[in-house]
């Protein structure tokens, strides 16, 4: 009944994929950092890096005739090392604080689901089969990466949480989240973009409470040590732990019909 239906380009939505989502995301923190202040290139020049970066992953992935693992996580990475440095050059380097930024951040997602839903007429990510949805999908999940770094330092830095509360914090939204989906009707599609934005300062926090000093709450590792772990950490889960494509829109019509 299903033959000849097309896959999502995306992975299934899985326990296994919101874990490596988390450990992508701490990666994206500890990696961004390493660039911009380790190696001293500043927030407006790793940003620069980084976002041709994903530009040239995006490019692989959408050319891509399947889904890949290894490529779909890589995009992810990108777009999680690029949102740290993004975030940081439009919290401190544009003069507008936490608040001014992650405000800012919101308005661009905001703008790139809605003419997405405009252009498509949903934002489902059971829909990512061809190159125009892809590119929407990308270019949102870019900005939710940056949104999620921006609260996450505006929580931990500027209302007194520190990176322990913080993480808790986000946790605990999370496990919110996880409760409407299995315990009300509420969108799934709204229910995953929610989750997806509150993953990235979940790892923000966790990739600050790795790398940053011990008297600002950190446990002062190295940050090029801890992106490796991380890295190896994510590399051994795509190897090792299964995933498969998510089912594309007219393939869940198909089954319950």
């Amino acid at each position: 009944m299903f033959q000849g239906l097309q896959r999502s380009k995306v992975p299934e939505v899985t326990l296994i994929f919101w874990f490596i989502k988390i450990l992508a995301t701490t990666l994206g923190e500890t990696g961004g950092d390493a660039v911009s202040m380790s190696m001293n290139l500043g927030y407006a020049l790793s940003s620069l890096i980084f976002i041709g970066i994903f530009v040239f992953a995006v490019i692989a992935q959408i050319s891509a005739k399947s889904f890949h693992p290894f490529l779909y996580w890589i995009v992810v990475v990108t777009t999680t090392t690029a949102g740290t440095t993004m975030a940081d050059f439009a919290d401190r380097s544009l003069g507008i604080g936490y608040g001014g930024g992650a405000s800012l951040l919101f308005l661009l997602l905001l703008a790139s689901l809605g003419f997405w839903y405009w252009s498509q007429g949903t934002i489902s990510v059971n829909t990512i089969t061809n190159p125009a949805v892809e590119t929407f999908y990308w270019i949102s999940i870019l900005f939710s990466q940056t949104l999620g770094i921006a609260l996450g330092d505006w929580m931990a830095d500027t209302n007194e949480f520190g990176y322990e509360m913080g993480a808790l914090v986000f946790s605990a939204g999370l496990v919110a989240i996880a409760a409407a989906y299995f315990w009300t009707n509420v969108s799934r599609t709204l229910l995953f973009w929610a989750a997806f934005i509150l993953t990235r300062p979940l790892g923000a926090t966790l990739g600050d409470l790795l790398d940053k000093p011990r008297q600002e709450g950190g446990l002062a590792f190295s940050r090029y040590y801890a992106s490796a772990i991380l890295a190896a950490a994510i590399l051994a889960c795509i190897a090792f732990l299964p995933q498969r494509a998510g089912s594309h829109a007219a393939e869940l019509d198909a089954s319950r019909s």
